[in-house]
């Protein structure tokens, strides 16, 4: 099987739960970690797209990536938004849980092989090996499609013209 060329599969990653996986996002993205807040729905959005938050006067579209990666969203005391900034936008995204930060140094990193018919292999940049489990390492930017850019421009244009 072929391998695609990693991002970065070094550095320090915020590992959180998303169904029964372990993944990890760059912590240079994650500028904060909150709880659950109330969320102002969109209407006529993908169904993972939940809405929007003010967080201190800033309006914050909120994704929940366990309903985008087709996972079961249960929510418990432990569900929290993780606020990423790429690009020129920041995000919510509502996972499960946030376990810790790890430090993911090259020999105990592995490229992602390729996978044909897999959502995940298009923004999973590698993989951080433990003695007990495996976590992936993501880009968050790279699992948002078109439509759901689209849809969170749309919401943060309508609310800021509100």
């Amino acid at each position: 099987m072929e391998s695609r060329q990693p991002e970065s599969l070094s550095g320090r990653f915020l590992s959180l739960t998303i169904g029964s996986e372990e993944f990890g996002l760059p912590l240079t993205s994650v500028r904060e970690v909150i709880a659950l807040p109330t969320i102002t729905p969109i209407p006529f959005c993908p169904s993972h797209f939940l809405g929007i938050i003010n967080l201190r006067g800033k309006i914050i579209p909120i994704i929940d990536l366990r309903l985008k990666f087709g996972f079961k969203a249960n929510s418990s005391p432990e569900t929290t938004v993780i606020i990423c900034e790429f690009e020129d936008q920041c995000l919510g995204a509502v996972v499960d849980s946030v376990n810790s930060v790890i430090t993911a140094d090259s020999p105990d990193t592995a490229e992602v092989p390729s996978v044909t018919d897999n959502k995940l292999a298009d923004f999973i940049i590698g993989v951080y090996k433990t003695d007990k489990r495996l976590v992936l390492l993501m880009n968050l930017a790279k699992a948002l499609n078109i439509e759901d850019r689209r849809s969170i421009a749309e919401a943060i244009k309508a609310e800021t013209a509100a």
